[in-house]
């Protein structure tokens, strides 16, 4: 009874995911019959019977090429496991540039809207995915798509034959009925196929979308990198470095006080073992900053718990990691759990959370923040939390995040390593 009652929701199913595919696939056809009817309708005579037609067909393909193409990838995404990367050229960052002109990677414009619509014309008329994307409008109407107007047009058949009198109409009716039914669990399945072989992106595609997110990787590294040294360089200057002059100072007056003021010149002194003992106090949280001894010494799980107890949230850190990770991907989680905390403590007013890190099978390292905040968090080009996913990155890792208004956040970061 099982198979039995499957039976009728498959077909329903089906037939309704068959509907989908022809009405999708068919779009661009559609517009073809549609150019060569009105064509027809002008008549030979009329000189737009010929140049109409034409600029419809190709102003009607160019823009419903890629909005089929992104329909055919959702609907085998929700419809299977099947993921189809869409490998569309994406548009750099606009800079304005000391003249007050904005810079988009093609030229300059005087204003940033301006840069903008040209960088977005610019970009999506050179997209190679754009030869792929009219390949593919081409060739799914006469495989998918025809094999998905099977159920529907069976229905259509067996409407007009049962509903003609005669025995003849009635058999074709049954007959049409029968293939409808027959073919409607299985008719929308060719679309994967042939979604996954030609709007994939091609090999010299990937290789240019790697080499261009390499480059912004890099740049980013670099970016980093100068701010860092220049933080670092501002806390020796106006903290340890300070104090070691003014060490030097009380020590070199403390000199010349000995014989003649012993008393001020132990006070000077005493004043300069307190003046080392905060430089190298300030020394270590530098060094702290830079890289956490703990984190050298005993690796992810035990510096990520010494930062929950620094943390003034409740935290509490569960762990199922027991290998050590290569040091720069242990560096990048913590910073990345550091910034979390920081956030929710900051923008979230969180009062608690908690932080698993475990690692499964394939050899990927989940870290999993949650803070009982107020949410809302979400990322920006320019944020926080753009700069963690872009730093994870380097790794090949991925940060998601989901933050309803009114709490919780859950930030997951997966990093593929080997321990």
């Amino acid at each position: 009874m099982g198979q039995l009652g499957s039976w009728p929701a498959r077909v329903g199913v089906g037939f309704v995911r068959a509907c989908v595919v022809s009405v999708v696939s068919m779009l661009v056809p559609a517009v073809w019959a549609g150019a060569v009817a009105l064509g027809i309708w002008w008549g030979a005579g009329n000189p737009w019977s010929w140049v109409g037609p034409v600029v419809l067909v190709c102003v009607g393909t160019l823009a419903l090429c890629r909005p089929v193409c992104r329909m055919t990838r959702s609907l085998v995404a929700k419809w299977t496991a099947a993921v189809v990367p869409a490998g569309y050229r994406q548009a750099g960052p606009v800079t304005r540039m000391s003249t007050g002109y904005w810079w988009n990677g093609f030229s300059y414009e005087r204003t940033r809207r301006d840069a903008l619509l040209d960088q977005k014309w610019r970009v999506r008329w050179s997209d190679p995915a754009n030869w792929r994307d009219l390949r593919f409008v081409a060739v799914a109407p006469f495989t998918a798509g025809l094999v998905a107007c099977l159920p529907p047009a069976g229905v259509a058949v067996a409407v007009i034959g049962l509903g003609r009198p005669g025995i003849p109409g009635r058999v074709a009716g049954l007959l049409g009925l029968g293939m409808a039914v027959a073919s409607a669990p299985y008719a929308w399945r060719p679309v994967v196929p042939v979604a996954v072989r030609y709007l994939r992106p091609s090999s010299a595609m990937e290789l240019s979308d790697r080499v261009d997110e390499l480059t912004a990787q890099r740049a980013e590294a670099t970016v980093a990198q100068a701010a860092e040294i220049r933080r670092i360089e501002r806390d020796l200057h106006d903290g340890a470095q300070a104090r070691l002059v003014g060490l030097g100072l009380s020590l070199a007056t403390a000199e010349k006080l000995m014989e003649t003021d012993p008393e001020q010149a132990r006070a000077l002194m005493r004043d300069a073992r307190e003046g080392a003992t905060a430089s190298l106090a300030e020394l270590r949280e530098l060094v702290k900053g830079i890289n956490p001894p703990v984190l050298n010494d005993r690796g992810l799980v035990d510096a990520v718990r010494a930062l929950a107890l620094d943390s003034p949230l409740e935290a509490a850190v569960s762990a199922g990691l027991r290998l050590r990770l290569d040091p720069p991907v242990e560096s990048a989680l913590y910073f990345a759990v550091a910034e979390l905390l920081t956030n929710a403590v900051k923008h979230a007013r969180a009062t608690g959370a908690r932080i698993s890190i475990t690692q499964d099978g394939a050899g990927i390292v989940v870290v999993d923040v949650e803070d009982d905040g107020r949410g809302g968090a979400v990322i920006r080009d320019a944020g926080g939390l753009a700069g963690l996913r872009r730093r994870l990155a380097v790794f090949d890792g991925t940060l998601e995040i989901t933050s309803p208004a009114g709490g919780p956040t859950r930030v997951r970061m997966m990093v593929p390593c080997e321990s």
